[in-house]
């Protein structure tokens, strides 16, 4: 009899390890930088309108890498402001990651770091408990909605806290993205029927325009190799499917049926393209870009 399943998020070195595979596999941080240098500059333009001091707030910041490349096209916009940037993360080892990251990289003077070992709800109640008045010029949450309880409330609160020509960025998986496909199809036996990760842009979209809130939106087309995933006993491709499934040890945990069905539809079309005996996911994102203004009807 199988083991029960477990969710990835609960062991934080088991899932370090796969979201890492998932970095080394993946083009999505390249594609996120592609768009921080090519496309983000233009958005920062407005923000803080000719201020000498921004505060920013990351959400979900991991080890920091896409927060400095984010930081870098800002100094060039605005390169006589200091910045305080509240980092908000609950993992240890991705804010000793970011420390390390922040500490050996030269520059970075102009930047406070305020370090929040805590996710973003403790970072509300935290905010809320302190009565804290200060709002953020702008406010990133990149690939961190699908670990929230309510992904509505959260992006309200974030959004209350922006200041005038504020920017509250999210990068999220689209719902043609493969994840989707495969979330949606095994939603009851991966997450028990609960929502589980399966936020997309889509949601979001539907959210921010029930509330007539002005956004732009980016499309980030990206992919994953995940050959190593059909190769058994491999271990990162158990890594990976840990990742893809977002549950610890799925390989060898699941039961059959389950493994089977997940194996098989992650070749399919509506997840995958298969070319020169390479299995690529679809792993396309978007951004939206979401101004403190709503829309004017």
């Amino acid at each position: 009899m199988a083991s029960p399943l477990r969710s990835l998020v609960n062991d934080d070195s088991r899932y370090q390890k796969s979201f890492q595979l998932f970095l080394e596999r993946s083009s999505e941080h390249q594609c996120m930088q592609d768009f921080i240098h090519n496309i983000l500059p233009d958005i920062l333009t407005s923000v803080g309108d000719g201020k000498s001091h921004l505060n920013v707030i990351g959400v979900g910041s991991g080890a920091g890498e896409i927060d400095l490349e984010i930081f870098s096209e800002l100094h060039k916009k605005h390169p006589g402001v200091t910045v305080d940037n509240e980092v908000v993360e609950p993992s240890s080892q991705q804010l000793h990651n970011y420390r390390v990251l922040a500490s050996r990289k030269p520059g970075l003077d102009y930047i406070k770091f305020i370090w929040n070992k805590m996710t973003a709800s403790e970072f509300e109640e935290h905010w809320k408990e302190k009565k804290m008045t200060k709002k953020a010029d702008f406010i990133h949450m990149i690939q961190m909605l699908y670990f929230v309880k309510d992904p509505e409330a959260t992006i309200n609160f974030f959004h209350s806290l922006l200041n005038k020509n504020g920017k509250l960025l999210i990068i999220q998986m689209t719902a043609t993205s493969g994840w989707e496909k495969l979330w949606q199809k095994y939603r009851n036996q991966l997450f028990k029927g609960e929502r589980g990760p399966c936020v997309t842009t889509g949601d979001i979209k539907t959210i921010l325009d029930s509330k007539g809130l002005s956004y732009q939106s980016y499309e980030l087309p990206s992919e994953m190799d995940i050959t190593k995933c059909f190769t058994e006993g491999d271990e990162k491709g158990e890594l990976l499917l840990d990742f893809l499934t977002q549950l610890v040890n799925f390989s060898q945990t699941a039961p059959a049926e389950l493994k089977a069905g997940v194996l098989d539809f992650l070749r399919q079309p509506d997840c995958s393209v298969e070319s020169n005996g390479q299995v690529i996911f679809n792993n396309t994102m978007e951004v939206i870009v979401i101004n403190q203004l709503r829309r004017v009807c």
